[in-house]
């Protein structure tokens, strides 16, 4: 009985696990235009979300370099605060700071992260050059709106998610837990 229960259990994990989006970059399409380019950046950036954030335990989640320093946990709200601006962008969409509605818990924090970041894909995936052109990171600090070129999204959220997504592939190794092995981001699939 407790096999089953242990098989019935990996089962639903895997499951769940497969229907997060990102565990492979889609197929890229035929043509290169600004829509395009931003979305295959956003893609990269979930695909390695996906593996760098795949089977995080709790000691990989409490993990911080340095009492300064945030925490793994820390790290990955600070990332879906990032795909909220990258997906916002593609809406036009206000960034209301400071952020809440943060998810709690690791999976829901996870599976949001990677859900908005396909949303994000998606939007620009089906955006003309005209709506790209267009876009702009809007933030409403407390009444006080500012507005960003589309140019700023490429620079700031988007570069600023993929580098803290590195930051977590060294605290979970530094912590014993290493992405597990077989992951190409070159090629874009796990072996």
């Amino acid at each position: 009985m407790r096999n089953f229960i242990l098989i019935v259990l990996t089962s639903i994990q895997v499951m769940a696990q497969e229907s997060l989006p990102f565990s492979i970059i889609p197929p890229a399409p035929d043509e290169v235009t600004a829509a395009y380019t931003l979305a295959r950046m956003v893609q990269g950036l979930g695909f390695r979300y996906y593996w760098a954030t795949e089977g995080l335990t709790l000691k990989d989640l409490n993990y911080r370099p340095t009492e300064e320093a945030q925490s793994t946990l820390e790290t990955l709200q600070h990332i879906y605060g990032l795909a909220l601006v990258i997906k916002n962008t593609t809406e036009n969409s206000p960034n209301t700071r400071p952020l809440t509605g943060i998810p709690d818990g690791y999976e829901e924090l996870r599976k949001a992260t990677l859900t908005t970041l396909s949303e994000a894909s998606e939007k620009l995936i089906e955006a003309t050059e005209e709506q790209v052109s267009h876009m702009s990171i809007i933030f409403d600090r407390k009444g006080k709106i500012s507005n960003f070129p589309i140019w700023n999204l490429m620079n700031g959220p988007l570069e600023d998610a993929i580098y803290h997504t590195g930051q977590i592939v060294s605290f979970r190794r530094t912590a014993g837990n290493p992405i597990p092995k077989g992951v190409n981001v070159f090629l874009g699939v796990k072996n």
